[in-house]
């Protein structure tokens, strides 16, 4: 476990300094600027220190061009500080987007495994408001690197009025480095646990969103808000926490910084008093030892790279899911024959699948059947290569599917699910969405062998109704995933229960369409005796692995398989 915490938070470090690397130039200029205004005040300490030995001399002639620089040096940083967080602000947005947009583009290539890994919900929080706070790490970096010119200057400063002075400050200087590192190291730990606690949060709310009706239906919504919420004290404790650190760290800072100014200014006093230093030097030392101890900025910026760091670890988490690669083969021409070889599969350490064996001829139709848990909907993502099997290998008209290229296999395999997402902005776009020609005509042919074009003329706008704004049935919502899947499918279509809010009259009308003459190769996830019996053959799963392989009509006469279907 700790291997991985550790691991996991080098990948976000590189994360944050591939981030910063990217936005390297704004994050310099931001440094510049920030130093710019460091170093007018570190001049004026010095600046009113002269102007007041000048005026003490009664030497207001010499005085007034000092008074002038000492406005100057004034205003001077106000300006550059304006100018810093307007580009702070520019170079966080920057690098977000940046962020964000890989982010997406990595989960989209990822696939099925990104949302399998991680809830929706917490997956939503670490595109989101994750990326966010790794995307501010250009400009807390530069920010930190700058403010470390303030101390050192106030010492270098002291030292040049009087290296007593310096010394007196640094006999109390590793106490406020070992401040700094323990703020650092309990800030970081806090706000990594805050984020996980908000992830998890926020993985409950979407499971609850998704399943509102139920919950309604149910009568079940205070326990549901229980069970959302239940994190809650754990990120109260951590966020209670986040307060006692930084408060602990305040006082202490508040009862440190004092007593160091104080040491610098009894001794510029003492020293004073010796007439080793003027009325202006005791003046700039006493600035200086207000810079010198500038904690309060440093920890801040400290605070800000804490979270950073803990949500470039949890973002990291997420590229860190494997992209599914693809092949450079070009698919052969072929009948759309599907080929499984020894195919297992392993999900949570719980084997799936093991070792399925199958060959679908091209043209034909095989129905899965078997009891929930078999395996059924793994062999489906399998087969149109949704996810990669742990062993054995498919193969399409003889091609192993990793091997084949992107395009070639996303249009060679059609799929159709049992609850569709509807992409395509309209319901005429939902049908083309992902076809290479999703023309009119096209359209609404594959929406007439879905059994949709009826319902679909009756909308406010035909086709070009957007989604948001068309009621749809269960039933009717699976008949657009139908159609889509017959606009998008070259040679294999796959159908994860795709039917099964059809009424039986729908579904026979779309079975004839499934088996007509010119039908790709089907694979079909039977839930429904009329299903499999409309199949050439029937592949029987049970725990996983293959209990037969025969037509409907010969398996029907095994209790057994019968009883699937009354279960």
């Amino acid at each position: 476990m700790a291997h991985t915490r550790t691991a996991t938070a080098s990948a976000g470090d590189r994360l944050l300094l591939g981030t910063a690397r990217h936005n390297a130039g704004r994050a310099a200029a931001l440094a510049l600027l920030a130093v710019a205004s460091t170093g007018a005040a570190l001049l004026l300490p010095v600046t009113l220190g002269h102007t007041l030995d000048l005026l003490l001399a009664r030497r207001g002639a010499d005085a007034g061009r000092w008074v002038a620089l000492c406005a100057l040096l004034v205003a001077g940083p106000a300006a550059l500080d304006a100018l810093t967080e307007l580009l702070t602000g520019t170079t966080a947005a920057r690098a977000t987007a940046r962020l964000r947009h890989r982010l997406l583009g990595h989960v989209l290539a990822a696939g099925p495994q990104a949302t399998g890994r991680f809830p929706p919900g917490d997956l939503v929080t670490r595109l989101v408001g994750n990326a966010a706070d790794t995307g501010t790490a250009p400009a807390t970096l530069a920010h930190a690197a700058a403010s470390v010119a303030g101390p050192v200057g106030g010492i270098v400063a002291l030292g040049l009025i009087d290296p007593w002075l310096a010394l007196a400050f640094l006999a109390g200087a590793p106490l406020l480095a070992a401040l700094l590192h323990a703020f650092t190291r309990a800030s970081t730990d806090c706000v990594a646990r805050y984020q996980q606690l908000q992830g998890d949060i926020a993985g409950r709310l979407v499971e609850a969103l998704d399943g509102a009706r139920t919950i309604a239906a149910a009568g079940t919504a205070a326990r549901e808000e229980a069970r959302i919420l239940r994190p809650l004290p754990g990120l109260s404790r951590q966020g209670h926490r986040m307060w006692r650190v930084q408060g602990r760290s305040t006082a202490q800072a508040g009862t440190l910084v004092p007593l160091l100014q104080i040491t610098v200014l009894a001794v510029a006093g003492l020293r004073l008093s010796q007439g080793l230093l003027t009325v202006g030097d005791l003046l700039a030392a006493s600035r200086y030892a207000v810079l010198a101890t500038g904690v309060g900025m440093l920890v801040g910026h400290l605070n800000a790279a804490a979270r950073a760091r803990a949500a470039a670890a949890r973002t990291a988490e997420v590229l860190a899911v494997p992209e599914v690669p693809y092949g450079e083969r070009r698919l052969p021409p072929g009948p759309g024959t599907l080929e499984l070889r020894g195919v297992s599969v392993v999900r949570g350490g719980r084997r799936v699948l093991h070792e399925v064996s199958v060959t679908v001829p091209g043209g034909t139709s095989l129905a899965v059947v078997g009891r929930s848990g078999s395996g059924k909907s793994v062999l489906a993502q399998a087969a149109g290569r949704l996810t990669d099997p742990d062993a054995g290998t498919v193969l399409l008209d003889g091609v192993p599917l990793p091997a084949l290229r992107r395009d070639d296999l996303r249009r060679a395999v059609g799929h159709a699910f049992a609850r569709p997402a509807l992409l395509g902005g309209t319901v005429g776009g939902t049908i083309g969405f992902g076809a290479v020609t999703p023309g009119r005509k096209a359209r609404e042919a594959a929406a007439r062998a879905a059994c949709a074009h009826d319902f679909v003329r009756r909308l406010p706008r035909g086709y070009d109704t957007p989604c948001a704004d068309a009621p749809l049935s269960g039933g009717e919502a699976q008949r657009l995933g139908l159609a889509r899947a017959f606009a998008h499918t070259g040679r294999l279509l796959i159908l994860d229960d795709a039917t099964s809010s059809l009424d039986t009259a729908t579904e026979r009308r779309v079975t004839a369409a499934l088996h007509a003459a010119a039908a790709p190769t089907r694979v079909l996830i039977a839930h429904r005796v009329t299903t499999a019996a409309s199949t050439d053959r029937v592949l029987w799963l049970h725990e996983g692995e293959v209990r037969a392989l025969a037509p409907h009509a010969e398996l029907w006469r095994d209790p057994q398989y019968r009883a699937v279907f009354d279960a």
